[in-house]
């Protein structure tokens, strides 16, 4: 997911934490319609911060790969399999 730019992360299914392999990632929340402001979060020298919109709490795993989380299904792909517009 790193050649597709800045990784997006949703927690619809509600768990505690999310272990990202990223540490500049974005925050939606829930997957839309009900999602909140898509937020830019940069955890810079910490390996944990907590969402300012839904509370969530992420932390950095360097055994995942850039864009990758645990659990898996926390991954939002902004537009995925989109075809380009005409």
């Amino acid at each position: 997911m790193a050649d597709k730019g800045t990784p997006y992360f949703h927690n619809e299914p509600g768990v505690t934490t999310i272990h990202v392999g990223s540490k500049e990632f974005m925050c939606i929340g829930a997957k839309p319609p009900f999602d909140h402001p898509h937020i830019f979060i940069d955890m810079g020298a910490a390996d944990e911060v907590i969402c300012p919109y839904c509370s969530t709490l992420y932390a950095f795993d360097p055994a995942l790969k850039s864009g990758h989380a645990r659990p898996e299904e926390c991954v939002w792909d902004v537009v995925p399999d989109a075809e380009p517009v005409p």
